[in-house]
């Protein structure tokens, strides 16, 4: 574990050092600080596959990854995080979301709940996805995303590493922020890196099967997620600010 709480690590070694500095800097900085106490959370799109590909070329197979298994996820999902698994000889620390809330919330309100309202998508994407990511960061000191700035609006701040207040004040690292689309693909086809065969499809962001569709050239790469909700600020509540909610936190409309 860190001696200094993650503010001052911000203060005396980050900022603004790494603001200019290469994802393999940010990386390396990241896994000798916080090792064993850091994991990349990986959903198995293409910029996990970026990171994984350049923890391996830095420490073989000594780091962590963790995914969140919704259970409504695409088989090429699986198919990809199999293909990492022996790329790089690496096991996957999966989260599953708590059955009997599942349970509960599909007895509610039926499987598809999410194409009915925002409020009642938000309440899946708590049960299945916020809940189990806070179980998963319950002991890290740090965590890591393939967050890019040019993904979404929502996104545009993210910075190379910032605080994360919404658990606990850890260290929360997204080396890739200022990388473009077209250089995370130039990296993958450089070094024949595995990825989700979904984006040959036109998906250039991936979820749960039933939420997420292939776009349309021109389209926003986030409109396939949640494609029936009008709203330039679609996120699950993994990454919008709110991701203490758990389905305990959520009142009768599904609001946290």
């Amino acid at each position: 574990m860190v001696s200094l709480n993650a503010e001052e690590l911000i203060d005396r070694e980050i900022e603004p050092d790494f603001a200019q500095a290469s994802a393999e800097t940010v990386l390396k900085w990241a896994l000798d600080k916080f090792s064993p106490q850091i994991a990349l959370a990986c959903s198995f799109q293409a910029e996990e596959s970026v990171l994984i590909d350049m923890m391996h070329r830095q420490r073989g197979s000594d780091f962590r990854i963790f995914t969140l298994d919704t259970g409504r996820l695409n088989q090429e999902t699986y198919d990809c995080m199999d293909a990492i698994r022996d790329r790089y000889g690496i096991s996957v620390e999966v989260y599953f979301p708590d059955a009997s809330k599942v349970e509960d919330m599909v007895r509610a309100h039926g499987l598809n709940l999410f194409y009915q309202s925002i409020e009642q998508r938000k309440l899946c994407c708590a049960v299945r996805k916020v809940e189990p990511l806070n179980r998963a960061l319950k002991n890290l000191s740090a965590w890591m995303t393939g967050l890019r700035r040019a993904q979404t609006v929502t996104r545009s701040e993210v910075s190379k590493v910032e605080i994360d207040k919404d658990h606990g004040g850890i260290v929360k690292i997204n080396p890739l922020a200022d990388w473009s689309q077209d250089a995370v693909w130039t990296y993958i086809r450089e070094r024949n890196v595995p990825f989700n065969w979904l984006h040959t499809q036109g998906y250039p962001s991936i979820g749960c099967a039933p939420c997420t569709r292939a776009v349309k050239r021109g389209e926003d790469p986030r409109a396939g997620r949640w494609w029936w909700e009008i709203t330039e600020s679609k996120e699950c509540g993994l990454h919008s600010g709110r991701g203490t909610a758990t389905s305990d936190s959520l009142d009768s409309s599904g609001e946290y």
